[in-house]
């Protein structure tokens, strides 16, 4: 199969898919038999994300698996892959990276991909994205953890890590309701709930950044605009350096908070 029909197309429209045409692509050409693409545009058309039917997400021109339930990778968290690939290019090789709410590994694996060398470490509480993140990165030789935050790290990895990337949650609980529906309802709550401010996780992150982060590392994270002044109150309070990235074109913003080298 290459070609969609106009019937998918016209079902995918009707369902409120705004790039039906390419969905209906993307599935067709997934579909290993007729009755398997039906199966999945029946799905599709009743709210699964596109990702979840597919079975992966195109990230930083990789292909990641994404197996239900697991948070699908944002394009605009591509910005914040590309400030960390930026720092450590300029530091030679042999990156010591760790990629805090792992979810899928997709930047842990855009990283490896980008960079020379790169020590991976990565982890998660959500065991359907710990084991998500395993297939993703087995062929990069990190290793992934289940556990929260920094707890199920090696404690060796304090005061070596160059790039903490933390795409934690924060979405403030109020506003979960108004996520679409193909959030809301089909990824892990814990994935998207940052707290009452959407910052309670980060604050966790920040808190202990300054004794895992080797001197001069860097702690990268993403945030909405209007959270960006209590963010670098958080970064500055737990004695990081901040700066604040911005991306138009991505509609993404990212905080980096640096440990001071000396």
């Amino acid at each position: 199969m290459s070609l969609p029909s106009p019937a998918i197309v016209t079902k995918l429209r009707a369902a409120g898919c705004v790039f039906a045409e390419d969905e209906a692509r993307l599935l067709t050409a997934a579909a290993q038999t007729p009755a398997d693409l039906i199966d999945m545009v029946d799905r599709r058309a009743a709210g699964l994300p596109l990702e979840h039917v597919l079975g992966w997400a195109e990230f930083c021109g990789l292909r990641i698996v994404v197996d239900p339930g697991v948070f699908v990778p944002r394009p605009r968290t591509e910005f914040l892959l590309r400030q960390a690939s930026a720092m450590a290019a300029g530091s030679g090789p042999g990156t010591v990276a760790v990629d805090l709410c792992c979810g899928t590994g997709a930047l842990g694996a855009a990283l490896v991909a980008a960079l020379e060398r790169v020590e991976l470490h990565a982890s998660d509480i959500d065991p359907a994205a710990v084991a998500c993140a395993r297939r993703n990165l087995a062929a990069t030789g990190g290793h992934v953890y289940e556990g929260d935050l920094y707890e199920p790290l090696p404690p060796a990895l304090r005061g070596r890590i160059d790039l903490l990337l933390a795409n934690v949650p924060y979405v403030p609980t109020d506003e979960i309701g108004m996520l679409p529906a193909e959030a809301r309802l089909h990824e892990a709550r814990v994935a998207l709930d940052g707290g009452a401010d959407g910052l309670d996780v980060l604050r966790r992150v920040t808190a202990a950044a300054g004794e895992w982060l080797a001197p001069g590392g860097h702690l990268l994270f993403e945030t909405s605009e209007r959270q960006v002044p209590q963010a670098v109150e958080t970064v500055t309070r737990d004695g990081l350096t901040p700066r604040v990235a911005r991306s138009d074109e991505w509609d993404a913003t990212v905080v980096i908070g640096t440990r001071p080298a000396a």
